[in-house]
């Protein structure tokens, strides 16, 4: 089918310059949401129609299988299918998505497409407890007689509480004829792309309706408010989803996932955690509260403390990380590797039974089995132009405070001393330490402060 997605608009209570639909909900862009429920659709051809913003709509979400079609001026919906009409093939049926309406379900879309068959006009309408805002569906009986929107309805037609959802499908060849005789007759001076019904009735084409599961998939965002409201809503469906599967929340009104969520048995989940990219806690996986993962995997019964960020990592089964540590992109860890309190890691792989528990940076490293890493020491990997690795043997103990100089070696079993600034490479089995001469100069005196 072709699918027409409706992306021109400025919305003008977003008060914001950047176009309403690439403003973000649950991390993507609105428009990013409808794009990934078309392409679900069987043989679609997909068009957006944008306008406000300039070239800022294809620029930000350019994409091979996407045409993109400007409207200018935006003189209404109806219009701005007429842009795309020409692109459009006769022998495929049309649907019209709506780039800031962006939680609508593929099954819901499937159901209304069925319903409309070959030859019928198809139209996914819903039933709200306040309309306000939406075009009201007139109807005679049970025949769908024309949409009236609210600005042009009567008091009578105000209290209908079935709403045109704009999202619709169509025989293509109809609805180009339809769009040629649309008039902007109206409060706004638009061409609306829902005047098409009252033609259709005016033909004799049978127009019948759909509904969707779920009332928040057909919510449009016209406001700041509002995108905020359909946050909660899909972030509450999405933790709903996760407590049918068995995961744990502390409280399921504070998490955000941004991406995708994928969740083994007894999974514990506290609160004010957020999401971002694809996510995988394996089975026994604990999460404290207020941190950050994106594009990362926990393995079994790994345990992630309070108030961790962690970026691309992988952490394998039984390791402890936390209070407070940040691992890096390129960071894999082994089984029951302790990752403390204000350790960063980045690009480094940590073998199993290996511990950094406070205070430590370890960055283009490669750590062995069973490695202690003290406080305070750090692997200097960065000469200025160029990152350089550290490699640490099994079994080696680093002291506090010491400084690793990439590009060296610590062998097995080596311990490096406390406060060493090591240059060359550690010889396995042996104490390393280097140290400036303790100097005491007695009678010593403080400067005062001048006056």
């Amino acid at each position: 089918m072709n699918v027409v997605i409706l992306a021109a608009g400025m919305g003008k209570r977003m008060r914001s310059d950047l176009p309403k639909v690439l403003h973000l909900l649950a991390g993507k862009p609105l428009l990013s949401h409808v794009l990934e429920t078309a392409r679900k659709l069987p043989s679609s051809r997909l068009f957006v129609v944008y306008g406000y913003g300039g070239e800022q709509v294809p620029g930000s979400l350019p994409a091979a299988d996407v045409t993109f079609v400007r409207q200018e001026p935006q003189l209404g919906t109806g219009h701005a299918v007429m842009q795309a009409a020409s692109r459009l093939d006769n022998a495929m049926p049309t649907l019209v998505l709506y780039g800031d309406v962006p939680l609508i379900a593929t099954a819901t879309l499937q159901r209304l497409v069925h319903s409309a068959e070959a030859d019928k006009l198809a139209l996914l309408t819903t039933h709200l407890r306040d309309p306000a805002g939406y075009g009201r569906i007139v109807r005679e009986g049970e025949k769908i007689l024309r949409v009236v929107e609210e600005k042009d309805a009567s008091a009578n037609e105000r209290a209908i509480t079935e709403v045109n959802t704009g999202i619709l499908i169509a025989p293509t060849v109809l609805l180009k004829q339809w769009l040629h005789r649309l008039s902007n007759r109206n409060a706004q001076q638009e061409y609306y792309l829902t005047d098409i019904v009252a033609q259709a009735s005016a033909d004799g084409i049978s127009i019948v309706s759909a509904q969707p599961d779920s009332e928040w998939e057909v919510l449009g965002v016209n406001s700041k408010g509002q995108l905020a409201e359909l946050e909660r809503r899909y972030q509450r469906h999405l933790a709903d989803t996760l407590m049918e599967a068995g995961v744990s929340l502390a409280d399921p009104a504070r998490i955000d996932v941004r991406g995708t969520l994928q969740c083994g048995r007894d999974v514990y989940i506290d609160v004010n955690c957020v999401f971002e990219g694809e996510v995988v806690l394996g089975d026994g996986v604990s999460v404290g509260p207020n941190c950050y993962m994106r594009d990362t995997r926990v393995d079994a019964q790994a345990e992630i403390r309070p108030f961790c960020h962690i970026d691309g990592a992988a952490i394998g089964a039984g390791a402890l990380i936390g209070p407070y540590a940040r691992l890096r992109p390129g960071s894999s860890l082994g089984e029951s590797v302790h990752i403390g309190n204000f350790v960063e890691v980045k690009n480094s792989h940590i073998n199993a039974y290996s511990k950094a528990n406070h205070l430590a940076y370890v960055g283009d490293a490669v750590v062995g089995s069973q490695v202690n890493i003290g406080a305070g020491a750090i692997t200097c990997n960065y000469d200025g132009a160029n990152k350089h690795q550290t490699v640490i043997e099994d079994g080696a103990f680093i002291g506090t405070n010491c400084e690793l100089v990439a590009p060296v070696r610590v062998g097995s079993g080596a311990t490096i001393g406390a406060g060493t600034t090591l240059t060359k490479d550690a010889p396995p089995g042996s104490l390393t330490i280097s140290r400036g001469k303790q100097t005491t100069i007695n009678h010593w005196k403080r400067p005062a402060k001048k006056e």
